[in-house]
């Protein structure tokens, strides 16, 4: 392998400018410690594990394993690559192995069983293969998900005693269904639910009431599982375990595995010559500079994965990532791939086999390959913009070095205003807690639905109540006043024919999946959530999978399905919107001074208006083109601060000014909000007005962007004087003269990032600084 720690430059790019690095951080090795067996695992899963090479296991391993094997819920919340897995299996196994022996001696068998759950297909069927390398004769661990054969379904359910499924199984085709599951579920003795941490926002608040379900589902059968949580590292992650489970649970976080020295850099793209909105230098895009800096790694024989947060850009990469390789050797572009969620499972299955064996040398990945897929012998790592977290960013990085060795990762800036300000300020990434995870089960667009199924599986009862949280009785009775649930002596039912489940969208906002389908042979390319489909399948759009690019023809909403073509463009496309706001009513607020600071409900009605076309490695605009799509409405939590006139005036901000130092102050605040919440840019939204028609003032609001609220904009009012401070002092530190990308403007706004005064942004945000003279509380994990 290269020397990693030689030189970073010469082995990021020849012709970088070591202006670029930003900031390098060693991460230094750790030394392994290691405990013996305890007495209560049995000696043949010991040997099973000596078999593989495991000679004693690491502390942390045994810590969280005989605290579930002593009965306590528990989470491992450690590093990448540090033996979760083991932590788990060891108790579960343990059980199975011991259960099923005594069995051989009766004759009505009450052998223990285990329900795996993972947030993905790939990782569980990776978690099979591990514990089918054990080779414990006793052991019947199967997959059930979307891909099992049907024919395969009912063997899993009647004999099958470590059963691995993601929550989406668990929802419509376990649940449901329970009474075929009525020998698995009197035995259930664990629920293990991997990748924590991944449960955030809308969708931990759906997997959080699941859980619940589950809880409820299995005393009605008797039996009283252990759950185990496996995470990256998290902050207060007993805390939410327990929230997301629903009953205590304690937490191990001491990490004792043995892992190499890893050099973090932190690198910002070149300015460029061209000139964007407003006429802002634009920055070479974190696109083509990860796929530069792939492409040396790659030359280089250094075997890197490459994250970004979107599907496209992890496209994007891999084709200009192969057409440079072109130049280097014939034999390299077939050595490189991208992976995302949205490829049919054969095509995943393929790809994780190449990327284990060494036959690929460089992915471009979303966070499909984030969570923990066993990939070992990696070198590097590429972080393509900000991943949302720092326990992502660490869970990322963490992929390389795996096997011991030492690892290069490198975090590249995007033109954001969180990645410019992060990569100016690496002590807000390595000198702090990593972020707790955030998520609201009592979002009542997210309970209602699943206090439906509920219904639909038993019968509700009062005392089931307590159980999903303080505000589902009141809305069971709306549930019955609406007609979906009827009152009986025995409880609430469920009325309808149809399944209640299917009103429940674990991942995403509703309105069922779109396909991708090629309109000249019909084959099914991919799925897409409805809601992307505004942005990224309208008619004009370009669609990427797998290095070939396609034109969207036709979206039609109606069948959930967006018909392409095969298409060869030089540009991407980028979808526009305008968005209006009302005030529903005021939660929480606080007053500093003539300043209010707010938190409550509002409706937000968004309209994509039109599509831009840009270059791929310039981000030049080459073209715009409107749109007729349907608006759509969202009721969901903001954020909002209201400021008197006259005292913007007294700071120095004309009137003819207000507007647009509201709206560069919104678009930088939306930018860095997730440096105070686990949230992603595109997971909120934002409004700015010089005169609100429901607070009669100058106003920024900012919103989550999910129906009933994920948690974001609530942390933001918690937090609301370090992420002002930090969006002020990112727009400050900007080089740019009067506004860019880095700074206040925003790739999505419909109004073309006019008006902006980002002079002004700072002047406004001193004036709420200055006003808060003590802060609000602190965030309540």
């Amino acid at each position: 392998m290269v020397a990693l720690h030689d030189s970073l430059i010469p082995l990021l790019g020849s012709g970088a400018d070591p202006e670029q690095l930003m900031h390098v951080r060693e991460v230094p090795a750790r030394e392994a410690v290691h405990d013996p067996w305890p007495d209560w695992v049995h000696p043949d899963v010991v040997e099973a594990y000596a078999s593989l090479g495991v000679a004693q296991p690491w502390r942390h391993q045994l810590q969280a394993a005989t605290q579930v094997h002593a009965g306590r819920h528990t989470i491992i919340a450690t590093g990448t690559a540090s033996g979760k897995s083991l932590a788990y299996q060891l108790p579960a196994l343990d059980a199975i192995h011991r259960t099923a022996l005594e069995d051989q001696a009766r004759l009505e068998p009450t052998g223990a069983t285990v329900l795996y759950l993972a947030p993905t297909k790939a990782l569980a069927a990776d978690q099979l293969a591990a514990v089918k390398s054990l080779k414990l004769p006793t052991v019947r661990a199967e997959t059930y998900d979307g891909d099992t054969d049907p024919g395969a379904r009912r063997w899993i359910r009647d004999h099958a005693n470590f059963v691995l499924a993601n929550p989406d199984m668990l929802h419509f085709g376990i649940l449901p269904n329970h009474t075929w599951w009525a020998r698995f579920f009197r035995r259930l003795k664990f629920v293990v639910v991997d990748e924590a941490h991944s449960y955030r926002g809308v969708f931990g608040s759906h997997v959080a009431n699941l859980m619940r379900r589950l809880r409820r589902v299995c005393a009605s059968y008797g039996a009283d599982p252990v759950f185990i949580g496996a995470s990256a590292t998290a902050g207060e992650p007993a805390a939410s375990f327990s929230r997301l489970i629903g009953a205590p649970a304690g937490s191990v976080t001491d990490d004792c595995s043995p892992h190499g020295s890893t050099t973090v850099a932190f690198w910002e793209p070149q300015l460029t010559d061209l000139k964007g909105e407003n006429g802002a230098r634009e920055r070479r895009t974190v696109v083509a500079e990860t796929a530069d800096l792939l492409a040396n790694l790659v030359s280089a024989r250094v075997r890197t994965i490459a994250f970004i947060k979107s599907r496209r850009g992890a496209e994007t990469i891999s084709s200009i990532t192969k057409r440079m390789l072109e130049e280097v050797h014939p034999s390299l572009p077939g050595r490189i791939a991208a992976y995302r969620s949205g490829y049919m499972p054969e095509e995943r299955r393929e790809l994780e086999a190449k990327l284990r064996s060494g036959q690929l040398l460089g992915v471009s990945s979303t966070s499909a390959l984030e969570l923990g897929i066993d990939i070992s012998g990696l070198d590097a790592v590429l972080v393509a913009g900000w991943p949302g977290t720092r326990a992502s960013l660490f869970q990322q990085i963490g992929r390389a070095g795996r096997a011991g060795q030492d690892a290069l990762a490198a975090f590249v800036a995007s033109d954001d205003p969180l990645d410019t300000y992060l990569v100016h300020h690496p002590e807000a990434v390595f000198d702090v807690s990593v972020e707790a995870t955030v998520f609201d089960p009592s979002n009542p667009y997210v309970l209602g639905p699943h206090l439906c199924a509920a219904a639909q599986e038993l019968p509700l009862t009062v005392d089931d109540l307590e159980l999903f949280g303080p505000s589902a009785a009141g809305l069971v009775d709306e549930l019955t006043a609406d007609g979906f649930l009827r009152r009986r002596p025995a409880g609430w039912f469920w009325t309808h024919a149809e399944s209640a489940a299917a009103m429940v969208n674990l991942r995403a906002d509703g309105g069922g999946p779109i396909s991708i389908v090629e309109s000249e042979s019909g084959t099914l390319l991919g799925t897409m959530d409805s809601p992307q489909s505004h942005y990224q399948a309208h008619t004009g759009a370009i669609y990427v999978h797998q290095g070939t690019t396609y034109l969207v023809e036709e979206l039609n909403e109606q069948d959930h399905c967006a018909m392409v073509t095969r298409s060869n463009p030089d540009y991407y496309t980028q979808a526009r919107d305008v968005t209006q706001i009302e005030v529903l009513g005021e939660l929480r607020g606080e007053d500093w001074g003539s300043v209010r600071a707010c938190f409550g409900d509002v409706k937000v009605t968004t309209k994509v208006i039109s599509f831009q076309r840009k270059a791929f490695i310039s981000n030049e605009i080459l073209g715009e083109e409107p749109l007729e799509l349907p608006s759509r409405e969202l009721f969901t939590k903001a954020v909002w601060f209201t400021i008197d006139e006259p005292d913007l005036a007294a700071a120095g901000l004309t009137a003819a000014r207000i507007p647009g130092a509201l709206h560069a102050a919104e678009h930088a605040g939306i930018g860095l909000l997730p440096l105070v919440a686990s949230s992603d840019r595109w997971d909120i939204g934002g409004v700015s007005t010089a005169l609100h028609a429901d607070t009669g003032k100058p106003t920024i609001f900012v919103y989550d962007g999910h129906p009933g609220g994920a948690g974001f904009a609530e942390r933001g009012y918690d937090a609301a004087r370090t992420w002002l401070s930090a969006t002020r002092d990112a727009i400050e530190a900007c080089e740019c003269d009067s506004g860019c990308p880095s700074c206040v403007q925003s790739p999505k706004c419909g109004n073309k990032n006019n008006p902006l005064d980002k002079a002004g942004a700072v002047i406004l945000l001193d004036a709420l600084l200055h006003a808060a003279r003590t802060p609000l509380e602190q965030p309540v994990s």
